[in-house]
């Protein structure tokens, strides 16, 4: 709930916010909380993201997604379509909880039973049923240059036992930057 709005403060800082948010944006899955004012905010009663439908191919200069590729059916089809409304040059820019630090080992999820995956940077071996590794997942994507893949964990207490990573400021997901190079897609 409210992530852009928990993460926004940090991405700021770091310098990269006025970069990568430039020009005709959509922010997939949204809700209430639109990482920019001015972009276009997709959520539920628009449609399924899977689809995008009325969006057309190449129509943004970037797209953004905070936790909306967990509860999606199919997160490879949701992703390509991502890239398909993706200008060439453009920015992907998606988060997904990262099952060690936001699951802690338990599936299901206890923290949201509408998650439907669970997601790692690049493990042989996870202990989820139903992980996704998210270097295989992004290498779907044609003419990609990946910025970066990065777990962030951020401000949580680790002094005692289970915790619930929805709550305060803290952030325990994955970062996943990639730019959309210009040729055949």
């Amino acid at each position: 709930m409210n992530e852009s709005r928990k993460t926004y403060k940090r991405r700021r800082a770091e310098g990269y916010f006025d970069t990568i948010f430039v020009g005709h944006g959509i922010d997939i899955g949204c809700g209430g909380d639109p990482v920019t004012p001015s972009c276009v905010g997709w959520d539920i009663e628009d449609g399924d993201a899977h689809d995008l439908e009325g969006r057309e191919a190449e129509e943004f200069d970037w797209v953004y997604s905070s936790h909306c590729l967990e509860h999606l059916i199919d997160p490879r089809r949701a992703l390509l379509r991502w890239w398909e409304v993706l200008k060439p040059g453009g920015k992907l820019f998606f988060v997904v909880p990262d099952e060690d630090l936001y699951e802690q080992g338990t599936w299901p999820s206890q923290f949201n039973g509408d998650h439907k995956w669970s997601f790692t940077v690049n493990k042989s071996r996870s202990w989820s049923p139903v992980s996704i590794n998210l270097t295989e997942l992004i290498a779907v994507l044609p003419n990609r240059r990946v910025m970066w893949l990065r777990t962030c964990d951020f401000d949580y207490d680790y002094s005692g036992g289970v915790w619930d990573r929805t709550l305060g400021n803290a952030e325990a997901h994955i970062e996943v930057y990639i730019q959309k190079l210009a040729g055949r897609s």
